[in-house]
C-alpha cells in the first residue's frame, strides 16, 4: 500500500502486538501504528484520533472484544474492525460479525501475507460502506428537498389558481363594464348624430356656411365616436362569447359595393383610387351580411388610413371546396414581418404612443380576427414596409352556425402559415396586383 496507514492495536500481550507489527513491517505496509492494551485506552484514542484500522484482541482486560465493539458502534465511531481471536473463539465470529466487526483473523494464521489481505480487504469494505452512507444520506437529503420544494410548488399552484380566478372575474367585470357603457354611450351618440343630421336638412332651416361646416364636423365626429364605441362594445361581447352570427342568403357582391360605395369618399379626399374586381360566378353566399360588410370596412379603413398616396383595390374570387377569398390591398406603408403577428392582438397598435399619427382603439383586426375564426374562415396577411399590404380573408360559401365557436382559441396565425414570408413578398404582391387588371371600374 502506497498511503500511509494510522493503524491501532488493541491487545494486553505485548506478544501478540508484537506479532502483528512485525507481519504489518514485513508486508511493507507504510503506516503510524499506535498499541494500547485495554478496552478503555482503545474507546479513548478512537473518539479523538482517526484510525484507518483497528487490530482488535478478542479477549481484553476487564472487557471482550464484542463489548467494546457495540460500545464504539452506538457511539457513531465508524473504523474498519479486524478481532484476533484465538483458534478456540472463531466459533463467535459471526456474533462479532453482526456487532459491527468488519472482519476477524485466528492468531495461528497470522503472517505478512495474511495480515496485508485482511487489511486490505477490511479497508475497502469499509470505504465501500462509507460510499453507500454516504450515497444514502445525499439521496435521504434529495429525497427530502424534493419534498419541501413539491410543498412550495403546490403552495405556488394554489397561489396561481387563485390568481387566475380573480384574473378570470376581474376580465369578466371588465367585460361587463365595457359592453354596459359602450351600450349607454351608443343612445346619446345616436341621438347627436341624428339631430346634426336634422340640423343639415335644407328644408328645416337655413345656415349659414361657417354653421352648416360646424354641424358636418358634430356629425363626422359623432359618426367616428359611435363606430369606436361599437368596436368596443364588439370586442367585449366576442370576449364574453356572447356575439351571435345571423346568418342568411345574400348578394356577397351587393354587400362589397355598398361598404366601399361608404368609405370612396374618404378615398377620394387623400385622391386614392380605389379599384373593385368581383370574380364570381354565384355571388350568393350564406353568412351574416353585417358583420362581412364590418369586415370589409375595418379593413378598408385601414387601408384608406394607412396610404397616403397610390391604389386601394378589393377583389373577390372563387376558391377550391366552395369557398371564396376577399383580398383587400393598399399601397400603403406596410407592416414589418415582426408586426404580423401583434396587430391582431386586441387594443394592439404599431405605434402605442400617445402622439402617434394614426389614431383608434386598436380592436379593428382583433374582431375582424375574431369573426373571420367564428365563420370558419382564415386571415392572410402580405405585406412589406414601403410597398404596401394585402389582407386576404378566406371564407366558406355556405358557414355552420353549430359549429361557430365564439370562444375559439386565437389563431396561431404565424405558425400555421396564415402570414407569407416577407422576402417572398414583393412577387407575390406585385403579381395579385397584376392579377386584378387595371384601370378597374369605379362605383
Amino acid at each position: 500500500m502506497e498511503e500511509t496507514l494510522k493503524i491501532l492495536v488493541v491487545d494486553a500481550d505485548e506478544i501478540d502486538r508484537m506479532a502483528v507489527r512485525s507481519a504489518l513491517t514485513k508486508a511493507g505496509v507504510q503506516m503510524e501504528l499506535s498499541e494500547v492494551s485495554d478496552g478503555n485506552h482503545a474507546f479513548s484514542a478512537l473518539s479523538t484520533t482517526a484510525y484507518d484500522c483497528v487490530f482488535l484482541n478478542y479477549h481484553l482486560l476487564n472487557q471482550d472484544a464484542l463489548t467494546l465493539i457495540q460500545q464504539l458502534r452506538s457511539s457513531e465511531i465508524k473504523v474498519p474492525l479486524i478481532v484476533l481471536t484465538d483458534q478456540r473463539d472463531e466459533e463467535i465470529a459471526v456474533q462479532l460479525l453482526k456487532a459491527g466487526a468488519t472482519d476477524y483473523l485466528s492468531k495461528s494464521r497470522i503472517s505478512p501475507e495474511n495480515l496485508t489481505q485482511v487489511l486490505r480487504s477490511a479497508i475497502r469494505v469499509y470505504r465501500a460502506e462509507m460510499q453507500a452512507a454516504l450515497a444514502t444520506q445525499q439521496l435521504r437529503e434529495t429525497h427530502e428537498q424534493l419534498i419541501r420544494k413539491n410543498q412550495e410548488l403546490e403552495r405556488q399552484q394554489q397561489c396561481i389558481q387563485m390568481q387566475n380566478f380573480n384574473l378570470l372575474e376581474a376580465s369578466k367585470l371588465k367585460s361587463d363594464f365595457l359592453a354596459t357603457m359602450s351600450h349607454e354611450l351608443r343612445t346619446p351618440m345616436n341621438a347627436i348624430i341624428g339631430f346634426s343630421q336634422i340640423l343639415l336638412r335644407p328644408k328645416f332651416t337655413q345656415l349659414t356656411h361657417q354653421q352648416a361646416d360646424m354641424i358636418e364636423r358634430i356629425l363626422n365626429n359623432g359618426k367616428h365616436l359611435l363606430m369606436l364605441v361599437n368596436e368596443v362594445l364588439d370586442f367585449s361581447k366576442l370576449e364574453a362569447g356572447r356575439l351571435d352570427l345571423k346568418a342568411e342568403i345574400f348578394d356577397l357582391s351587393k354587400v362589397i359595393n355598398l361598404a366601399v360605395g361608404e368609405l370612396r369618399s374618404l378615398a377620394d379626399a387623400k385622391n386614392l383610387s380605389l379599384f373593385v374586381q368581383t370574380d364570381l360566378q354565384n355571388t350568393l353566399v350564406f353568412n351574416d351580411p353585417i358583420r362581412i360588410k364590418q369586415i370589409l370596412m375595418n379593413l378598408l379603413s385601414n387601408a384608406i388610413k394607412f396610404t397616403e398616396s397610390g391604389e386601394i383595390w378589393v377583389e373577390v374570387k372563387e376558391l377550391a371546396e366552395n369557398r371564396v377569398v376577399i383580398q383587400v390591398g393598399d399601397t400603403g406603408i406596410g407592416i414589418a414581418p415582426i408586426n404580423f403577428k401583434r396587430i391582431f392582438e386586441a387594443f394592439r397598435q404599431v405605434d402605442q404612443t400617445i402622439t402617434r399619427k394614426y389614431p383608434g382603439t386598436g380592436l379593428g383586426l382583433a374582431i375582424i380576427d375574431s369573426l373571420v375564426r367564428m365563420m370558419g374562415g382564415k386571415i392572410f396577411l402580405e405585406s412589406k414596409l414601403g410597398i404596401g399590404s394585402m389582407f386576404k380573408i378566406e371564407l366558406p360559401r355556405q358557414i355552420t352556425l353549430s359549429n361557430v365557436a365564439t370562444n375559439a382559441p386565437a389563431s396561431q396565425l404565424d405558425a400555421d402559415g396564415v402570414f407569407c414570408s416577407a422576402k417572398n413578398h414583393h412577387s407575390s404582391f406585385q403579381a395579385s396586383k397584376a392579377s386584378i387588371g387595371y384601370p378597374k371600374f369605379k362605383l
